[in-house]
Protein backbone atom coordinates (compact mmCIF):
# COMPACT_ATOMS: atom_id res chain seq x y z
CA UNK A 1 0.00 0.00 0.00
CA UNK A 2 1.12 3.49 -0.81
CA UNK A 3 2.27 5.53 2.69
CA UNK A 4 1.56 9.17 3.06
CA UNK A 5 5.35 9.53 1.96
CA UNK A 6 4.21 8.29 -1.20
CA UNK A 7 6.09 4.80 -0.97
CA UNK A 8 5.23 1.69 -1.57
CA UNK A 9 5.55 -0.25 1.73
CA UNK A 10 3.75 -3.87 2.97
CA UNK A 11 3.22 -2.88 6.40
CA UNK A 12 1.14 0.18 6.28
CA UNK A 13 -2.15 -0.32 5.80
CA UNK A 14 -4.95 2.52 5.96
CA UNK A 15 -9.02 2.46 5.44
CA UNK A 16 -10.70 5.66 4.88
CA UNK A 17 -13.68 3.96 3.18
CA UNK A 18 -17.23 4.61 4.33
CA UNK A 19 -16.55 7.07 7.20
CA UNK A 20 -13.17 4.99 8.89
CA UNK A 21 -10.20 6.70 9.41
CA UNK A 22 -7.55 4.24 10.29
CA UNK A 23 -3.75 4.29 9.44
CA UNK A 24 -1.06 2.52 11.02
CA UNK A 25 2.45 0.64 10.65
CA UNK A 26 1.84 -2.97 11.42
CA UNK A 27 5.91 -3.60 11.65
CA UNK A 28 5.63 -1.10 14.02
CA UNK A 29 2.84 -1.89 15.65
CA UNK A 30 4.46 -5.77 16.53
CA UNK A 31 6.71 -4.09 18.27
CA UNK A 32 5.73 -3.17 22.04
CA UNK A 33 8.95 -1.70 22.54
CA UNK A 34 8.34 1.36 20.24
CA UNK A 35 7.05 4.78 20.73
CA UNK A 36 3.43 5.32 19.23
CA UNK A 37 3.90 5.48 15.65
CA UNK A 38 2.27 8.37 13.25
CA UNK A 39 1.72 9.30 9.92
CA UNK A 40 4.52 11.38 9.46
CA UNK A 41 6.95 8.77 10.86
CA UNK A 42 6.46 7.39 7.18
CA UNK A 43 8.76 10.13 5.97
CA UNK A 44 11.75 8.65 8.37
CA UNK A 45 11.16 4.97 7.82
CA UNK A 46 14.11 3.20 5.66
CA UNK A 47 12.05 0.05 5.53
CA UNK A 48 10.31 0.84 2.03
CA UNK A 49 13.89 1.62 0.90
CA UNK A 50 15.20 -1.63 2.33
CA UNK A 51 12.74 -3.81 0.56
CA UNK A 52 13.17 -2.37 -2.68
CA UNK A 53 17.16 -3.35 -2.70
CA UNK A 54 17.14 -6.19 -1.08
CA UNK A 55 14.20 -9.03 -1.79
CA UNK A 56 15.51 -11.88 0.15
CA UNK A 57 12.92 -14.21 1.08
CA UNK A 58 14.42 -14.66 4.57
CA UNK A 59 14.68 -11.45 5.37
CA UNK A 60 13.05 -10.70 8.97
CA UNK A 61 12.48 -6.78 10.01
CA UNK A 62 11.94 -5.55 13.48
CA UNK A 63 10.95 -1.87 13.32
CA UNK A 64 10.42 0.75 16.15
CA UNK A 65 10.13 4.57 16.69
CA UNK A 66 12.43 6.06 18.66
CA UNK A 67 12.30 9.90 19.89
CA UNK A 68 15.05 12.18 21.08
CA UNK A 69 15.76 14.99 23.34
CA UNK A 70 11.78 15.47 25.48
CA UNK A 71 10.32 13.38 23.09
CA UNK A 72 9.86 15.50 20.27
CA UNK A 73 13.02 16.31 18.66
CA UNK A 74 14.87 13.81 16.48
CA UNK A 75 12.04 11.40 16.50
CA UNK A 76 13.19 8.43 14.13
CA UNK A 77 12.35 4.91 12.91
CA UNK A 78 15.02 2.33 14.04
CA UNK A 79 15.26 -1.30 11.79
CA UNK A 80 17.11 -4.00 12.90
CA UNK A 81 17.58 -7.11 10.70
CA UNK A 82 17.45 -10.79 10.95
CA UNK A 83 17.93 -13.81 8.39
CA UNK A 84 15.53 -16.60 9.17
CA UNK A 85 17.64 -19.03 7.12
CA UNK A 86 21.07 -18.61 9.18
CA UNK A 87 19.18 -17.16 12.27
CA UNK A 88 21.73 -14.05 12.29
CA UNK A 89 21.58 -10.67 12.78
CA UNK A 90 22.24 -8.71 9.33
CA UNK A 91 24.64 -5.40 10.02
CA UNK A 92 23.31 -4.08 6.33
CA UNK A 93 20.27 -4.52 5.92
CA UNK A 94 20.25 -3.31 2.01
CA UNK A 95 22.76 -5.78 1.08
CA UNK A 96 21.29 -8.60 3.25
CA UNK A 97 22.99 -11.69 5.09
CA UNK A 98 26.61 -12.04 4.07
CA UNK A 99 25.91 -16.07 4.25
CA UNK A 100 22.86 -16.07 1.87
CA UNK A 101 24.89 -14.04 -0.14
CA UNK A 102 28.05 -16.36 -0.11
CA UNK A 103 25.32 -19.00 -1.75
CA UNK A 104 24.84 -17.21 -4.81
CA UNK A 105 26.74 -19.09 -7.30
CA UNK A 106 29.89 -16.93 -9.16
CA UNK A 107 28.54 -13.78 -6.51
CA UNK A 108 32.01 -13.73 -4.94
CA UNK A 109 33.77 -13.85 -8.05
CA UNK A 110 32.16 -10.86 -9.22
CA UNK A 111 32.97 -9.02 -5.56
CA UNK A 112 36.59 -10.23 -6.16
CA UNK A 113 36.60 -8.54 -9.67
CA UNK A 114 35.41 -5.11 -8.45
CA UNK A 115 37.87 -5.08 -5.48
CA UNK A 116 40.27 -5.10 -8.34
CA UNK A 117 38.99 -2.91 -10.22
CA UNK A 118 39.12 -0.57 -7.17
CA UNK A 119 42.63 -1.13 -6.17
Amino acid sequence: MITPDNKDCPYYYEDFHRGRSQQECRLIAANPDSKPWRPKDCSRCPVPDILRANASEYLELKARVNTGILGIIGVRVEVEAFCRKHNIRIQDPYVGCRECNAEIPGLAEILQALDEDVD
